[in-house]
């Protein structure tokens, strides 16, 4: 005991220069006891004046630049106190994830920025200190196996205007526009709001079952449309079944990508998602050649093919690689709702995807209506997916910089020009609708690219499922009712399009809006923030 007293004693600091007590008095000061440390006695040292004090130089007061940013589903009265509390603080919210409280000192080291104020955080939802590969050869064949799935998805959603021009004036040439548009909105609400348990179902089990039944769904959908000449086997084979192989495929192809990247997630997602642009450029030249050589039943099997063998090839690609969030399910929840940046997200999306697919289905019997050729009028559908490719790739790469929500009002705000200011002036002459479709493919296709990394910016990675499936549940009644109305405004206008563009036009512009108060929810009124 007297040797580890010693010791202990050999290691101790050398005294600090300064008055110090005798040697004397500090061996026989008593020991303080335990319940005194909290009040030690004041010493001899303490009293004494510092002979040479350094003054303290006043923090000046700053303006309060912490930024407190909210799961999307977090509590709305935890929302309120932790707006009204200057401290930071972390409260859970139903997917058990913090509330993230980012200081502008954090917001300036990351991106040389000054203020908070002209940048928002990179994510706003704390993701457990994740690390993301963001590149490399397993994340890059994620990414290959998510771009061969979305080309027989999104290819086919892509090349609904062929479809609605070729059996309009064959199979369904005694429908009216209104009742043949029913089938591919019925396709587009399957698409989307099956999504609500498909997404839930990725986050509990993984892609794998998901887009093996998607490939077997989407064949057999084909197989079934190529034998079809009824309105209700269309509206069955392709409506219904085609919509659920295409939701089975593309919901898992999306949400596997925000596994593997987080900072260059937006071009990664833009990357994969050009591949449903790729689609719809050779499925309408594809399908023109082979519609004057062995008809409509033989073509419709040669794109089931085409379609069967990249989809088999991506079951072996698409993986997930973080764990299932500890609260996973596979039902969905509308307790996300309670944020406000959510809503009017998903009220954005919504009023986005009315206006959105209204072009791509009715744009070659737009030019049909003008006189143009039917060769010309499935070349405008190329022409648009051409634009498209670009437009999901380089606006995802200045999404990474800008932000998502920035790219999609400004890829918005395009659209409404191109609407109001080409297309309704001067879409009857062939350079006006070609440099509209090159417009809006690009647009379009920054918007259906970065609508997913917006979302994502509102959750955790592990819960990006559910919270996609549930926002496209609610947008998929508006791709229901969307190409139906548009159709109806038509014939109210004895055929004339006119007022199928302003409706376009304006739904873009309340979009628009909708992703304004979205962001200012969440980051103010800054219209310059990064977010």
């Amino acid at each position: 005991m007297a040797e580890q007293e010693e010791k202990t004693m050999s290691e101790k600091p050398p005294p600090q220069s300064g008055p110090r007590r005798d040697d004397d008095d500090a061996k026989t000061a008593p020991r303080p006891r335990p319940e005194d440390a909290a009040a030690p006695e004041p010493t001899a040292a303490a009293n004494q004046p510092d002979p040479d004090p350094v003054p303290e130089k006043p923090i000046p007061d700053s303006p309060k630049t912490d930024l407190t940013v909210t799961l999307a589903a977090a509590d709305a009265a935890a929302l309120d106190r932790s707006d009204s509390e200057k401290s930071p603080k972390k409260t859970g919210g139903i997917d058990g994830a913090p509330v993230v409280v980012v200081s502008s000192d954090t917001a300036s080291s990351r991106y040389d920025s000054s203020s908070l104020t002209d940048v928002a955080p990179l994510s706003v939802i704390d993701d457990d200190n994740n690390d993301y590969p963001e590149g490399g050869a397993r994340a890059w064949l994620v990414v290959f196996g998510c771009w061969l799935a979305l080309f027989a998805a999104l290819g086919l959603m892509n090349i609904l205007a062929t479809f609605q021009a070729y059996v309009s004036a064959n199979q369904l040439a005694d429908y009216s526009t209104g009742t043949i548009g029913w089938i591919f909105s019925v396709y587009t609400f399957v698409s989307f709001f099956l999504g609500i348990y498909i997404g839930p179902l990725f986050d509990k089990y993984g892609p794998r079952w998901l887009v093996l039944a998607g490939t077997v769904c989407l064949a057999v959908s084909l197989v079934l449309l190529s034998v079809s000449y009824e309105f209700w086997h269309f509206l069955l084979a392709f409506g219904i079944l085609s919509g659920l192989a295409s939701s089975l495929l593309f919901t898992p192809a999306i949400a596997a990508v925000g596994h593997f990247f987080r900072a260059r997630r937006g071009f990664a997602t833009g990357v994969a998602s050009t591949a449903g642009s790729v689609g719809g450029i050779l499925f309408p030249i594809m399908l023109q050649r082979l519609f004057a050589s062995v008809g409509w039943a033989w073509a419709i099997r040669i794109l089931a093919f085409v379609c069967l063998a990249v989809t088999v090839v991506a079951n072996f690609l698409i993986r997930a690689r973080l764990p299932p969030a500890r609260d996973a399910s596979p039902h969905p929840d509308i307790r996300i709702f309670r944020s406000k940046a959510f809503a009017l997200t998903t009220l954005a999306v919504f009023m986005l995807e009315f206006a959105l697919f209204i072009p791509l289905t009715y744009i070659s019997s737009y030019a049909l209506s003008k006189g143009f050729s039917q060769s010309f009028s499935f070349d405008i559908l190329t022409i648009l997916n051409t634009g498209s490719v670009f437009g999901r790739v380089l606006p995802g790469y200045w999404a990474d910089r800008i932000g998502a929500f920035n790219t999609n009002m400004i890829s918005a705000m395009i659209t409404v020009v191109g609407c109001f200011g080409i297309w309704l002036p001067f879409g009857h002459t062939k350079p006006g609708i070609i440099v509209f479709a090159l417009l809006f493919g690009f647009t379009s296709g920054c918007n259906i690219s970065l609508i997913p990394v917006a979302i994502g910016r509102l959750c955790r990675t592990q819960n990006y499922g559910r919270y996609y499936a549930t926002c496209y549940t609610l947008v998929s009644v508006a791709v229901l009712i969307g190409i139906p109305i548009a159709g109806k405004v038509v014939e109210s206008n004895r055929g004339d399009y006119w007022g199928l563009i302003v409706l376009t036009g304006v739904f873009y512009i309340g979009s628009v809006i909708a992703f304004l108060m979205a962001k200012v929810s969440v980051v103010g009124w800054n219209l310059w923030t990064v977010f």
